[in-house]
């Protein structure tokens, strides 16, 4: 009997500084921004004290990266320099990595002097909003640390007349000529479609849609970040902190379609839907083999 199910979700092997997926299942980043106008928690994490609380609150949960950011990437958000924005998310990460310093820690940056300082305090990924793009020096930075990257796309507006889908391919072409010539090892790097990122509502499902193919012609892990994001607020008609449920939903489709790492805000329920999505792939697997 052929079940309606696509198990066995066979997750992409990401080498080391990435930590190794536990249970079988995806891997769970948690957001933690040291800034004061996210568009979800901003103001909340921005001092030091209440920034390491909250980290050690995701890890708690089950978080297997902790991602420090120091500036929004909302739209119209205000650009930080780079001084500052090391100034922000350096002490978050030195902090974490002297309590236990074999933490997993991504920064969350498109710039080379704050990706400098952050993996010289013990980041170990390096989350860039441009895929490399925008800073020429980033990803000789990553290469140099060993560090793993994030290459997500992006567009400076939103076109509903292209076929975001081919847009992101061509965007992920060059992401990778960038590392590859860096001399990045892809089994280090895992990409990102950028939901919520240049797109229309209708947009954001293809990018989601398309993971399975992002996975297949490039052979990389890929990431989801759509975590409480504005389309979600546009098809509940919830508030942003009333978005946990369509998260999740949302989130629940990316594992199906092979997403290997989630970045998000909500991490323990996050680990039981992750969870709950492998064992039922495992068992849709056993009865597809039997």
């Amino acid at each position: 009997m052929s079940l309606p199910f696509p198990g066995p979700i066979q997750r992409m092997l990401l080498a080391r500084p990435w930590p190794a997926a536990p249970e079988s299942r995806a891997l769970l980043m948690g957001i933690v921004n040291v800034t004061p106008d996210s568009f979800s928690d901003g103001g909340r994490f921005a001092s030091l004290e209440t920034a390491l609380k909250q980290a050690r609150k995701l890890e708690a949960e089950g978080a297997d990266i902790l991602d420090i950011g120091g500036e929004s990437t909302r739209p119209g958000h205000a650009i930080v320099p780079a001084d500052e924005e090391a100034r922000r998310v350096v002490p978050v990460i030195a902090g974490l990595i002297a309590e236990s310093p074999d933490r997993t820690i991504s920064v969350d940056t498109y710039k080379a002097s704050t990706a400098k300082a952050a993996l010289a305090a013990g980041a170990r990924i390096v989350n860039d909003v441009w895929g490399f793009q925008r800073d020429s020096a980033i990803a000789s930075v990553t290469a140099e640390a060993g560090a793993g990257a994030v290459l997500m796309h992006n567009r400076e507006a939103v076109d509903p007349t292209i076929d975001i889908v081919e847009d992101m391919m061509r965007f992920f072409e060059r992401s990778l000529r960038l590392s590859d010539a860096a001399g990045i090892p892809r089994e280090r790097i895992a990409l990102d479609p950028g939901y919520g990122f240049g797109k229309t509502l209708e947009q954001n499902i293809d990018a989601v849609i398309a993971i399975d193919r992002i996975r297949c012609d490039f052979g990389c892990a890929v990431l989801l970040g759509l975590s409480r994001k504005s389309s979600l607020g546009t098809i509940t008609g919830r508030a942003v902190d009333q978005r946990l449920a369509a998260t999740l939903a949302a989130n629940s489709f990316g594992l199906l379609t092979g997403a290997d790492i989630l970045r998000v805000h909500d991490i323990a329920e996050h680990r039981d839907a992750a969870r709950v999505i492998a064992a039922f792939a495992a068992r849709a697997q056993h009865r597809n083999e039997t």
